[in-house]
């Protein structure tokens, strides 16, 4: 199947890849990154702001604890906690869980830490790789808005995070599913009715 990026979509797939390499380049954007994410995504600004903070602290914390022994990447949407990556034993795996449990506003997590040497950076990059195209197929898929969801990889299996509806669901997994490299998608989604989606477009946003 062969993959055709918009401009938008090819621009947002380059400032996705450029920030996950780099810790550093969303505080060189500042408030323009936070400006538009907001502008377009379900949860309130006060919401987007924790999820930050939750993914700063607990990636912090873990690096302070378990060094480079382990590879792990933390992904918050609405407090509810992704962790994925690798550890080299359950004992590690299950100091990780708990670090994140502990990170305030934390209301759940999702634990899908594999118990393993920690991944290349080739494998990485692929990653990188098929997370764009994902979140570039959502942008330019008719029938969902694709920045409601937030999308990430990890060893070729695709996770979706992101408050949607059944319907946007269903079409974010296949849209994700034909991108190459992607082995398995994982959907880990609040689901919200058609018409909790037609108020939340309607209403002032909240903060």
């Amino acid at each position: 199947m062969k993959l055709v990026f918009r401009p938008l979509a090819l621009g947002l797939l380059i400032v996705s890849a450029a920030s996950q390499l780099t810790a550093c380049f969303p505080l060189a954007v500042g408030g323009a990154v936070m400006t538009g994410m907001v502008a377009t995504d379900r949860r309130t600004s006060g919401t987007v702001v924790e999820d930050q903070a939750i993914e700063f602290k607990a990636s912090s914390r873990i690096r302070d604890s378990l060094g480079d022994r382990a590879h792990i990447n933390i992904t918050s949407f609405n407090r509810q906690v992704l962790i994925t990556g690798e550890a080299p034993n359950a004992q590690d795996k299950a100091l990780v869980a708990q670090i994140v449990r502990n990170v305030e506003n934390v209301e759940s997590t999702v634990d899908e830490v594999a118990i393993m040497g920690n991944s290349n950076f080739s494998e990485r990059s692929s990653d990188l790789i098929i997370t764009g195209r994902i979140k570039a197929s959502l942008l330019d898929s008719k029938d969902i808005f694709g920045t409601a969801f937030k999308v990430t990889t990890e060893r070729g299996v695709a996770f979706l995070m992101g408050r949607v509806t059944e319907r946007e669901s269903k079409r974010a997994t296949e849209a994700a599913s034909v991108i190459p490299g992607v082995k398995k998608v994982v959907r880990v989604l609040e689901i919200i009715s058609e018409d909790e989606l037609a108020r939340s477009q309607t209403a002032p946003a909240k903060k």
